[in-house]
């Protein structure tokens, strides 16, 4: 996946920077072996591009390789095939022999479990990187100590320079580990779930306060989550990945939109994803004019819905497909008073159940002995047992097929 990028990296504390954080990843390949011996691919012939300055967030359940493909990046993990270039450096490639060590990468990065040193100080844990045997001809003592008290600074903990990490909270501790990868000068951070030790209230800051650092210093992130609102928040390109394979690459709002697959559905946001077969064309539908829309027999009834483009091979007459029904976008509407066209999706159904969610109130609602989520607009409450009149756009309902 491609993506234009808004911003232009630069060294995050200092005059220095290591280049264009541009990532390309092409055939990347990693297996492991389990003790019956068998072979499973954890990373299957990837191909990804991030665009310098961009939030790339892979997304998706516990084993589907994102960590990874992180790991895989960062030099920690060595993969069998394929090539990683970051600001057109080769870090890996199996054709050429090449295979950068993490030091030699140089990126930053933030772990799930902070890997701060606890018998170090704040200012300490934050300068490491810089202090290693290795960095030693790089960075003066004078350049690291400006360093760490500007990437200290940044974060907004600069007043707890000499705190021992122990005494820290989580969140606190979470603002170390990024000061520390920022402070390195990287044009790009790695993020390995870095907030999913810290709670909730705690998370929504931090991500916003992630977000909002990465955009004003420019630094390209890579950041692995299983959490969808965190990935949607944050993403400038999200990337679903299924067993070691990008499932879909995107946008958010067209992942959501337009899920290439049930599985991508089900994964970003909340859906119903009714079963359905293509019944045809609506008779009516001016192929030159709007966009085609096609007649689908489900539980609910027959639904219309927007065709997908011909060469995604889903709006054939007879193909058995799932409909992808978003919870926002059903609509109540009074009671059918006139005969409606094609393309009307007007359903009636029963309230069983609510729940107040804050900023809306979901309600379960059963139409033809089936039971959708609907999340309707506005603030009217529903009782149990409520007879409803609900409406969907034709363009609200995506068909997909696996």
């Amino acid at each position: 996946m491609t993506a234009t990028a808004t911003t232009r990296p630069r060294d995050a504390v200092g005059e220095t920077s290591s280049g264009s954080g541009r990532i390309e990843i092409r055939g990347l390949r990693k297996t492991y072996v389990r003790n019956d011996k068998t072979v499973v691919p954890a990373i299957d012939d990837v191909d990804l591009v991030v665009e310098a300055g961009e939030f790339c967030v892979l997304l998706g359940p516990s084993g589907c390789g994102k960590t990874t493909l992180l790991r895989c990046l960062a030099g920690l993990e060595e993969p069998e095939s394929g090539e990683i270039v970051v600001g057109g450096r080769p870090f890996y490639a199996s054709d050429r022999k090449v295979s950068l060590t993490p030091q030699q990468r140089r990126l930053g990065m933030v772990f799930q479990s902070y890997a701060l040193w606890p018998h170090m100080n704040v200012e300490r844990n934050v300068a490491f990187p810089m202090t290693t045997r290795r960095a030693r001809g790089t960075f003066g003592k004078d350049e690291v100590r400006r360093r760490v008290t500007r990437a200290l600074e940044t974060v907004g903990i600069g007043e707890l320079a000499q705190q021992p990490v122990s005494a820290l909270s989580g969140g606190q501790q979470q603002r170390v580990a990024l000061a520390r990868a920022i402070a390195f000068g990287s044009d790009v951070v790695l993020f390995d779930e870095p907030l999913s030790n810290v709670d909730a209230k705690v998370r929504v800051q931090l991500r916003q306060e992630i977000h909002a650092l990465q955009r004003e210093l420019g630094f390209t992130a890579v950041y692995v989550t299983h959490d969808q609102e965190e990935a949607m928040e944050l993403a400038d390109v999200l990337v679903v990945l299924k067993r070691g394979k990008v499932e879909q690459a995107g946008r958010p709002r067209r992942l959501y939109r337009e899920p290439v697959s049930r599985y991508v559905a089900d994964f970003v946001g909340t859906a119903d994803i009714l079963d359905g077969t293509v019944v045809g064309p609506v008779a009516s539908a001016d192929p030159g004019e709007g966009p085609r829309l096609v007649e689908v027999a489900t539980a609910l009834g027959t639904l219309t819905a927007t065709a997908p483009p011909e060469e995604a091979g889903v709006a054939r007459e007879g193909t058995e497909v799932g409909v992808v029904v978003r919870a926002e976008d059903w609509r109540i509407t009074p009671p059918r008073t006139t005969t409606d066209g094609p393309g009307a999706n007007r359903l009636v159904g029963v309230v069983r159940e609510s729940a107040y969610l804050g900023a809306s109130t979901q309600y379960l609602v059963e139409i033809a002995e089936q039971v959708v989520r609907v999340r309707p607009q506005g603030s009217a409450e529903l009782a149990p047992g409520q007879e409803l009149a609900l409406y969907l756009e034709p363009g609200d309902l995506h068909l997909v097929t696996t």
